[in-house]
């Protein structure tokens, strides 16, 4: 499962990085389906950080990895 997290992330990291954000994948916890990523940069600290991680990559990685049921930053 990690690999194909990994490779969802790599389509997401352009618009992070558009706007001066990035994204890293600190681990998967296959079992619980949880996802653990760090937002970087602009994305580390913009006020909808959270937003940005709930609706967009969480919501992404749920659509084409059925495993995943959350995703959580450190």
């Amino acid at each position: 499962m990690k690999k194909k997290v990994e490779e969802v992330l790599e389509i997401i990291r352009p618009s992070l990085q558009a706007d001066g954000g990035d994204i890293e994948l600190l681990g998967v916890k296959e079992e619980e389906g949880i996802v653990l990523v760090r937002l970087l940069g602009a994305c580390g600290g913009c006020p909808f950080s959270q937003m940005t991680l709930k609706m967009g990559v969480e919501k992404i990685l749920k659509d084409k990895i059925p495993e995943v049921r959350k995703v959580e930053t450190v």
